[in-house]
């Protein structure tokens, strides 16, 4: 059930991320919602890979090049969806960066983090 939540909050922050920049573009709600499920699945898979293989560049940078490799995916998944537009290469970092405040502010309101049982 969290993870349905989860995205259906990552789908409401694409959906209000036009509201924030003009260069990124959602449609509808539903090309949000596929959205949000493609770039969930690209983070899953494809992110850690590209990670290890720019670990060096990672390092060099203190860990400024993982800014470059959310915009390129962020950019490269509004390049292939339909209804679902990043305007840039820029737009895809500034729009990653954002789009990842919007849904942790989401989800600090809509989720909140489970309790540790106290230890007798």
């Amino acid at each position: 059930m969290r993870i349905l939540v989860a995205w259906l909050i990552n789908a409401l922050a694409l959906f209000l991320l036009p509201y924030v920049f003009p260069w990124v573009t959602v449609d509808s709600m539903g090309a949000a919602l596929i959205a949000a499920l493609v770039l969930g699945l690209i983070n899953a898979l494809i992110r850690p890979i590209l990670f290890l293989l720019t670990l060096p560049v990672t390092i060099l940078t203190l860990g400024l090049f993982i800014l470059v490799i959310n915009g390129l995916l962020f950019w490269w998944v509004g390049s292939f969806l339909e209804g679902f537009r990043v305007a840039g290469f820029w737009s895809g970092v500034f729009g990653a960066i954002v789009y990842s405040l919007i849904t942790w502010a989401i989800a600090a309101i809509v989720l909140p983090s489970p309790r540790p049982e106290p230890q007798r």
